[in-house]
């Protein structure tokens, strides 16, 4: 039951952070191609909107809920709806192999059904090998990847604070600025310093 609570957590962190609409965050950009993913009732997906808008993706395993809490409330309360960002979380089933797939799909369906959200699968580790993310067992793993099939950030396991600044500095470039740090900025000035984030300069 413990571990149903946590895939349940997730789940929730992962729909919450979705409507924002590898190793540590470094400088070396690599470019990926679209990979074929599962929806929450194990049918093949295509990955969305890959070559047509910038993506944030969560590629969450169940068993660790809780890294990057704190991130993750900070995006919760900060949700962007921006016509060039499409967030969307994927949950690692294959490193989760004391969760029932079958259990953890209907939590997923039960939860985009309430919200909406977009939440996807990967039964066999697809994502990770394709992209060469390494091993993903154990990691809450953070991807913005451009339009063009460019890996601009990555993170995996718990952040360190130069990620977060590194994630925010990424997300707020000249390329971005309009689309988040305007979003942000606007929030800000309605009702004071947006909790938890400090905005880099630009």
């Amino acid at each position: 039951m413990k571990q149903l609570n946590v895939v349940w957590t997730v789940i929730l962190a992962l729909a919450l952070s979705a409507s924002v609409r590898c190793e540590a965050a470094g400088p070396a950009k690599k470019k990926v191609s679209a990979v074929k993913i599962y929806d929450a009732s194990n049918e093949p997906a295509e990955m969305p909107y890959f070559g047509k808008k910038h993506l944030l993706i969560f590629y969450v395993d169940p068993d660790h809920a809780n890294q990057n809490k704190e991130f993750r409330e900070n995006l919760e309360k900060n949700q962007i709806d921006s016509p060039n960002i499409y967030g969307f979380g994927i949950v690692n089933l294959k490193d989760a192999p004391m969760l029932p797939n079958s259990i953890v799909r209907a939590m997923i369906r039960k939860k985009v059904k309430q919200t909406g959200a977009a939440i996807y699968t990967d039964p066999d580790r697809i994502l990770s090998k394709a992209w060469d993310l390494g091993d993903c067992n154990d990691q809450f793993v953070l991807l913005f990847v451009t339009k063009d099939g460019e890996v601009e950030f990555m993170s995996k396991g718990e952040m360190a604070q130069q990620q977060i600044n590194e994630f925010y500095r990424v997300m707020v470039g000249e390329r971005y600025f309009a689309t988040f740090a305007s979003v942000l900025l606007r929030r800000r000035s309605r009702r004071g310093k947006v909790p938890g984030i400090n905005l880099p300069h630009v």
